[in-house]
């Protein structure tokens, strides 16, 4: 990877990404074969979760360990940031004694600003405005599956939140065909969509407010939680504004008959997805969540193998 840091996928060259997923596949086989794969003996990486987490939070700590370094948690409460010290001063101290910083928080401009003043490579883990590791896994996932990604059609059905946000920006890189399909009023950022869209020379992006049209003929449909963390006061009014948005057997068979369905999870069965659904034979759900190791393996080992001066 030509970059320091992993902040937003739009950062990123298909190239950087391919990478990422032929290290990550290279990684998912030397597991199974019991082939150790240790580029990072003695690294540390300093993971700071100001979000509650369980993918994202033991994909990267069992990465480090798997990849021959550690993994440090901290919580707000664990360092001097939950007393006032600033990001630019946490990451000037954490670039003296770690080999990288994994960030978890609300503001993407928190992340912005630590990755400005480290010396060291800053990962973002998810924000309020983007989530790139976990489309990136994704997209792993949908190579696998597929063999190709570009020309594919993918239906996002759901919030229009940081995973759609990020979502635009990899199908942009990637070619993937992708509709975003909201409530209205709950469409993703105008200004992702006005740029990702510039990005996209090989693809469609588009907006839907009808399910059934979004999900005609898919490849991939994808969801995430109607309510996310942070919006818990608003749960009433974002699950009536969704009603008709979930994504149960009779929109799957809408899509292609070999569609994929995919959740970041956690799932609220019965709420954007059924349970019928997400245990059915459509279902990579699982396998998806999975993926977040080698991957998460792959993009450490990327970017605290090189050495910055």
């Amino acid at each position: 990877m030509q970059h320091k840091d992993l902040i937003c996928i739009k950062h990123l060259q298909l190239a950087e990404l391919e990478e990422i997923w032929q290290l990550a596949g290279q990684i998912k086989d030397k597991q199974k074969r019991g082939i150790p794969y240790t580029p990072l003996q003695g690294k540390t990486l300093a993971m700071i979760f100001l979000k509650a987490s369980t993918r994202t939070r033991i994909s990267f700590e069992v990465g480090m360990y798997q990849l021959g370094g550690k993994g440090i948690y901290l919580n707000g409460n664990d360092i001097q940031l939950g007393r006032g010290e600033t990001l630019a001063d946490t990451a000037r101290i954490l670039s003296g004694y770690v080999d990288g910083i994994l960030i978890r928080t609300f503001a993407q401009s928190d992340v912005e600003e630590l990755a400005r003043y480290a010396a060291i490579p800053v990962i973002n883990g998810l924000t309020d405005l983007l989530h790139p590791c976990q489309i990136i896994a994704d997209m792993f996932t949908i190579r696998e599956k597929r063999g190709k990604l570009a020309g594919l059609k993918a239906a996002y059905i759901g919030d229009g939140n940081n995973v759609a946000h990020s979502w635009l920006y990899g199908a942009a890189v990637a070619g993937i065909n992708l509709t975003v399909c909201t409530p209205k009023g709950y469409e993703p950022k105008a200004e992702i969509m006005v740029e990702a869209s510039k990005m996209a020379d090989n693809c469609r992006l588009e907006l839907e407010h009808d399910p059934r049209k979004a999900a005609q003929d898919a490849d991939v449909l994808y969801t995430d939680v109607w309510t996310s963390m942070g919006q818990e006061g608003e749960e009433g009014q974002r699950l009536t504004a969704f009603q008709g948005f979930q994504i149960d057997s009779a929109l799957l068979n809408l899509a292609k008959p070999d569609a994929l369905l995919m959740h970041c999870l956690p799932a609220h069965r019965g709420e954007e997805v059924s349970s019928e659904a997400i245990d059915g034979p459509h279902s990579i759900i699982f396998e998806q969540a999975q993926n977040r190791l080698p991957v998460q393996k792959a993009i450490l080992a990327l970017l605290l193998g090189k050495k910055y001066t």
